[in-house]
Parts: C-alpha cells; sequence; structure tokens
C-alpha cells in the first residue's frame, strides 16, 4: 500500500484473480478490470442497493481482528441488509483503504475473508478501490441484489401483528466483551468462548432465512438487528408508524452469553438489547402467521423464531419485564448526543 503504481496494479490483478477464483455468480458481463463492471440483473427484479462503512477503532480494532476477518464482517454486515428486504445479494463493490505499512500479503487476506463468505451466497466481486489511509483501516463495500416479489420493508408493520426474531441476541456484546479482556473469563468453556468471539468477528447473516420470509405469507415487516434491538425496534415502529409492546424476559438470550455475562458480571439482558451487530432478523407478522413461520425455518433451516411481543396502536416501544415497564439499553448510535452503552461498538 506504498502508491507505487505498479504495486497498485499487482494487487488489482491478484484482487482479480481472487475473485475469479470465487466462481462466476452470474449476470457479469464485465467485472474487475475496467472503469466499471457490467451487471445484468434477472427479468422483472427488483435491485436493490446498501453500502456500509467500516472503521478500525470504531467497528474493530487490529489487535484482535485478522485481515480476513474484517473481510468477512465488512460484507456480512451488507448481506444482512439484502435479507431484512427478503431479497438475494450479487454483486459487491469493495473499497479499501489502509496505512503505508499494510503489507500486499495482509490485503489478500482481507478480500479472501470477504470471499470467503461470498462464495456460498453466489455473490460476485466486481469492482472497488484501494487507497493509502492516514490513519487505520477504512472499508465501504457496496452491495446489490435483487427481490423478484415486493422487497420488505419496515414501514409496513400493522397493530395485532407479533413481533418476533431469528436467533439468539446478545452474541456479539458478549465476543467483544471477551476480546477486550484480553484473557478468557473464569469457567467459561472453550466452546462457548468460541461460540461468541466468532459471532463478532464472523457474524453469519440471515440470507438464506430472509430470502424465504421475504416470500412467505404474513410476513408484514423486515429489518436486521444490527445497533440493538433497543434502538432497531423503534425504527421500525417510527416508520410504520405504530407502537410496539415487548416482553423483555422473552428475548432469545442463549447459553453461551449468558456464561459470558455471569463470569464477567454483565447483564445478559443489556447484551441483548443494546449491544448491537447481532445481524438477526427483526420482523412482524400476522399474529394467525407466527406459528406457520416458526416451524417453516426450524425445519428448513434450523433457526429459532422467537415471539417477544406485538404491535399496538400509537407510539412508541414499550418494555416489560414481568408486567412492569423497564427502560433498557437503546443500543449505538454513531451521532449520539450522550455515551452509548458500554460494548455497543469497540
Amino acid at each position: 500500500m506504498s502508491g507505487d503504481r505498479g504495486g497498485e496494479d499487482a494487487l488489482v490483478r491478484a484482487i482479480r484473480e481472487l475473485s475469479a477464483r470465487a466462481g462466476d455468480a452470474g449476470g457479469v458481463r464485465v467485472g474487475i478490470g475496467d472503469d466499471c463492471a457490467v451487471l445484468e440483473p434477472h427479468a422483472g427484479a427488483t435491485v436493490l442497493a446498501t453500502t456500509d462503512l467500516l472503521l478500525e477503532d470504531v467497528h474493530f480494532r487490529r489487535r484482535w481482528a485478522e485481515p480476513a476477518d474484517i473481510g468477512w464482517k465488512a460484507l456480512a454486515v451488507n448481506l444482512s441488509d439484502i435479507a431484512a428486504m427478503g431479497g438475494r445479494p450479487r454483486w459487491a463493490l469493495v473499497a479499501l483503504a489502509c496505512p503505508e505499512e499494510t503489507t500486499a500479503e495482509e490485503v489478500v487476506a482481507f478480500y479472501e475473508g470477504a470471499l470467503a463468505l461470498a462464495r456460498p451466497h453466489d455473490v460476485a466481486v466486481v469492482g472497488g478501490d484501494t487507497s493509502a489511509s492516514p490513519a487505520g483501516w477504512l472499508v465501504n463495500v457496496t452491495l446489490l441484489g435483487e427481490a423478484t416479489g415486493a422487497p420488505r420493508l419496515r414501514s409496513s408493520a400493522r397493530p395485532g401483528d407479533r413481533l418476533a426474531v431469528t436467533g439468539p441476541l446478545g452474541r456479539a456484546a458478549a465476543g467483544l466483551a471477551v476480546l477486550e479482556r484480553g484473557t478468557a473469563p473464569p469457567g467459561v468453556s472453550a466452546a462457548h468462548l468460541a461460540d461468541v468471539t466468532a459471532a463478532h468477528l464472523r457474524p453469519r447473516p440471515r440470507v438464506e432465512e430472509g430470502a424465504w420470509l421475504g416470500g412467505a405469507a404474513g410476513v408484514t415487516a423486515m429489518m436486521d438487528v444490527s445497533d440493538g434491538i433497543g434502538i432497531d425496534l423503534p425504527r421500525l415502529a417510527a416508520e410504520s408508524g405504530v407502537a410496539a409492546r415487548i416482553d423483555v424476559d422473552r428475548l432469545p438470550v442463549d447459553e453461551a452469553t449468558r456464561a459470558v455475562a455471569a463470569a464477567l458480571g454483565a447483564d445478559a439482558t443489556a447484551w441483548a438489547t443494546g449491544g448491537g451487530e447481532d445481524y438477526e432478523l427483526l420482523l412482524s407478522c400476522e399474529s394467525a402467521a407466527f406459528e406457520r413461520l416458526r416451524r417453516g425455518l426450524a425445519d428448513r433451516f434450523g433457526v429459532r423464531l422467537t415471539a417477544i411481543g406485538e404491535v399496538t396502536a400509537g407510539t412508541g416501544v414499550s418494555w416489560r419485564l414481568h408486567g412492569r415497564e423497564i427502560t433498557v439499553a437503546r443500543g449505538f448510535e454513531h451521532f449520539a448526543a450522550r455515551p452509548t452503552p458500554s460494548g455497543a461498538r469497540p
């Protein structure tokens, strides 16, 4: 990353070869190597577009995140956005800026990590950019996807709908707490440590599950849980012009997260509401459809769908624990006027 022209061209060739070896995802007439990629969406499909920015010491720390981990996560957060719309991800543009001392091998490892996640979802990396950075790593991924039906939006939840979430919450925050500590918490098994640290370093977006839910009858609204359900759910409610009532004791928190919280004297429920970076899917659905959706996700993907509350008329979100209204950790906000809860981001 010295800025030498020959070095940059060689790096682009290496990235191009890596992308070619990842396989043909289809719909790419011209990929890496020209001024623009030339793409062919499926006939009748709606194009979905999303982008996310990852910054060193905001979204990851180099002292524990390897280049391949950063590449994986940079793509994962974008895949999760397409999944939340019920779409299929197809083409990615990846821009990477690194300090001058970054080696070509580290850059290649970054792209290998991104392609390791792209491959099973038939996503092609079709372009991007590389640059030197004066301070830390900066990654920007733009991802294009397709929806063959109407995309699932945040704005269509209705009073009387159930609210539900896929998978467990709080694992990424537990993993961050372990990584920041630097040593294994006492009494936590190696399997539990591996589970939570992987959830933070290499999250697995619900791509297949999102596509299935996108085509399932009875789903009314959907979004991913990226900043924490304590802030993401109010966003869904506001966009839909509704209120919500949540039973906090029903939030799904797995054994590994509870074990880490107990060992560190932390609150697993606070991680579940405000930890962020879980990349699970939050959805509203017709009440009569919930059981069918729950069984469908379990049978097809082995994924648990948990009912956590309901949509009501009005505004705002009511969080209740054993029938008593409480305040929960909100989650991560980049431009918050006050500090966000510890553990929301590194």
